[in-house]
């Protein structure tokens, strides 16, 4: 078989769509505090899969420090960024609040765990010069 037909695993199929669509996301707690240790980023990248899975979406990759945390999210077209992150750090906020409260109660965030903004990337596919040439060379009808 050609090369060509040969399935991608990146490309996701839908009844009308064929979608590869790469988020990063980047979330900071509250005044930059340290809150993170290695248990808790765990049960954070846990949190967010389900939120992910929740919303037909991937988590492909999670990691942090102790002040912020790094996603990688394959989603939907259908799935707006911006309810994904209100949900992933509403729900993980909720959760590690809960889980680790006498930790977070230390660091004096008050109520809140997130910083109010995050950081969104599009990000896969083919550098924005080689897509950009694409465009500009394909044969127009005259």
């Amino acid at each position: 078989m050609s090369p060509r037909w040969e399935p991608d695993p990146d490309l996701r199929r839908g009844n009308h769509v064929v979608h590869n669509l790469h988020a990063h996301l980047v979330f900071v707690t509250k005044y930059r505090r340290e809150i993170f240790d290695d248990e808790m980023l765990t049960r954070c990248e846990a949190i967010m899969r389900d939120v992910c899975e929740s919303f037909g979406a991937e988590l492909r990759e999670f990691d942090g420090e102790g002040d912020h945390v790094h996603l990688l999210v394959h989603y939907p077209p259908k799935t707006s960024v911006s309810k994904l992150v209100n949900s992933l750090k509403g729900v993980s906020s909720r959760y590690l609040r809960a889980e680790y409260s006498g930790r977070i109660d230390r660091t004096g965030t008050g109520s809140v765990f997130w910083a109010p903004s995050y950081f969104a990337g599009s990000c896969g596919g083919a550098p924005l010069s080689i897509v950009k040439d694409y465009i500009e060379n394909q044969k127009r009808p005259t």
